[in-house]
Parts: structure tokens; sequence; C-alpha cells
């Protein structure tokens, strides 16, 4: 059996009518699909969490910048390679901590400066959409395979916010390892945080699991450290939204919580990874900008405030936080693997200078 049986999931899908993404906010009650048919509709999708998770950010992205392009060559025809800038950098804006966006809408940019000023630059924009789209789904395939090569069997996994094929292109990263391993044989428990305040745990992962036909128990996040003072779990396998220089790791807010339980407990920390997300320009975690939502996401659980309306009750609600490089064991890439990583390491696996 391949992980391929336990990948039926997609979070976005294009068509000639526009981009088509799965809004992931109404999971897991209500399957909609959203037409974003211009830039502006993709970047306002990004930023309201119709999308999320930093592969499938960028993917979207991709396609957003396209869409830019042929609506500014509509517009303003030879003109098209300025027209298209305001639409960039309101994707650019759109969220500012998953690297992913700044990757692709590059990517994007470098594509589209090759190309005449007195041509449609839409079939080619277009093109590499899917390529970077593609590109994600192989990459997913690799890390795959490399992660759960490291996974005894009879093994129990604890993974944390989702990173499977709804926040990537296809089949995840954590996700994808956990998926690889299960068809494998490898592992026998799979056990997810539920992640809040969004809840993308128990909404997003236990719904890709059950309709993959994996088992999959919940659990609330303050409960992650007993269960590894239990035994059932070996390692904890997450994903990441920006990899620093020195191997630090920005994630989904608990995960560096999960990674001191760890620690404490000698389960193992497996971050999982494209080589997009490794921003080798951010010397360390401290320099990642952490991206801080509205209270009431905290205040309120499904639409119904949970918390007392009082003077002085507020909250603070980062969505992210950043997991320092000595709590990880291996951070796993399409490129290759890096055990205990820091700044050497990850110079070696991007092929720089770690000077």
């Amino acid at each position: 059996m391949t992980s391929a049986s336990h990948d039926t999931v997609r979070a976005l899908q294009w068509h000639e009518d526009g981009l088509h993404l799965l809004d992931q906010r109404r999971l897991p009650h209500e399957v909609i699909w959203l037409r974003c048919p211009d830039a502006a509709a993709v970047a306002d999708a990004i930023t309201n969490m119709v999308v999320r998770g930093a592969p499938a950010i960028g993917i979207t992205a991709a396609y957003g910048a396209a869409l830019a392009a042929q609506a500014a060559w509509q517009r303003d025809g030879s003109g098209w390679q300025e027209g298209v800038r305001a639409d960039l950098e309101r994707l650019r804006a759109s969220r500012p901590t998953a690297v992913n966006l700044a990757w692709a809408l590059a990517r994007m940019e470098r594509v589209a400066a090759g190309l005449p000023a007195d041509a449609d630059p839409s079939d080619a924009l277009f093109a590499e959409a899917d390529r970077v789209h593609a590109e994600d789904i192989e990459a997913n395939q690799r890390m795959g395979r490399s992660g759960a090569g490291l996974i005894q069997p009879g093994s129990g996994v604890l993974t944390h916010c989702n990173t499977g094929s709804l926040a990537t292109g296809g089949l995840g990263t954590a996700l994808g390892v956990i998926r690889t391993a299960w068809a494998d044989g490898r592992i026998e428990r799979v056990f997810a945080d539920e992640t809040r305040p969004w809840l993308q745990g128990s909404r997003l992962t236990a719904w890709e699991l059950s309709a993959d036909r994996i088992p999959v128990a919940l659990l609330a996040d303050g409960a992650a450290a007993a269960l590894m003072r239990s035994g059932q779990v070996q390692w904890a396998i997450v994903g990441a939204d920006r990899v620093a220089a020195n191997g630090d790791v920005a994630n989904k807010i608990g995960t560096y919580a999960v990674a001191l339980a760890a620690r404490e407990h000698g389960v193992r920390v497996m971050v999982v990874a494209p080589t997009s997300t490794v921003d080798l320009e951010t010397d360390s975690g401290e320099q990642i900008p952490i991206e801080t939502r509205e209270s009431a996401e905290v205040l309120y659980a499904g639409g119904q405030r949970i918390a007392p309306e009082a003077h002085g009750v507020s909250a603070w609600n980062p969505v992210f936080d950043v997991t320092p490089a000595e709590l990880i064991d291996v951070i796993v890439t399409e490129r290759g693997v890096v055990h205990q990583p820091d700044r050497a390491g990850m110079a070696r696996l991007m092929g720089s200078d770690p000077a």
C-alpha cells in the first residue's frame, strides 16, 4: 500500500473561471468551495483564512499573481507589468508570517519580468502557478518518504494544527509523513491536538484523516504533556510557517509547548517543511514577524462568547510561536534531512555559506 491511498483531499483547484478554494472555515460541517475570480478575492481569502497553511498560501498566491497579470493585460495592455504591482503588494500583505507567500510571489515576479510587454502574459504565468502547485505535491511525497523512514514500527505520533492536504498542494508536510508511515505500517496510533483557538486539529486534521480512513484521537492542547508522559507517543510531528537560518521554527501557537514537553519526556520532535519555508535572510526566530489576530477569536467560540463581558477582560492572540532549534531533533525537507538543526546544518541543506 502507498500513501496515495490515504491522500484524497485537495484545498484548491484551478478552473478557467478562477481559483476555487475549499472554505476551511466551514469544515467539518460543510464542504463549500469559493470561487476567486481575481487577485483581490485571492488576497481576501488568504487574510480571512479561507485557505491556510504556508505551502497552500504560497500556491494560492501564485495563482493570485497570474490572475493579477491577466487583469492588468486586459486593463492596461502593454503597461501590464506596471499595472500588476498594486495587486501583488496586496497579495504580499495578506499574511506576514508564512514565508512561502513571499517566495511564491517573488518566483512569479521573476517569470513576469522575463515576458514581453506587448503580449498577453496569462498563459505563461498560469503555467508557472501550475508548476508551483505540482512541485509542492512532489516535494511532499519526497518528504513523506524521508520522514516515514525515521519512524520505528509500532510508534505513536502526536501532531499539532493541520499540515495535510488542506495546508499544501496535496498529501501534506507533517501529515504527509504520517500518511506515508501509516501506509507502511510504521504507525499504530495518531493523536492530534485540538489546536486552539481556530481548532485546526479538531476541525481539519481529524476531518482529513477520517476522509482517508486513518483513525485519530483528539486531545485538548493542555493534555499533550500527559499524553507524552503516558508513553503512547514516540514522535511529535509538526509543520512550519518559517524556518530561520539557525534552525529556529515558527509554527502554529502551541508548538513551542509541545516541543518543551517532548524534550522533558524523551519524545522526539520532527519538523516537516519544504525548503521554500526556509528563510536564510532571517537570522533566528527572534526576527520572525509573529502575526497577532483579533481578540474575538479567543473570546468567542462558534459564534458564542465564552469569556465574561466585563471590564478588564481582553485576550492576547498570537497566531504563531517560535520553537528554538535545540528542541528539534530533525527537520525534514524535500532536499534532505537535518538532524539536530543548527546554522551550519541549515546552510549545508540550502547550499550556502554558513558564515
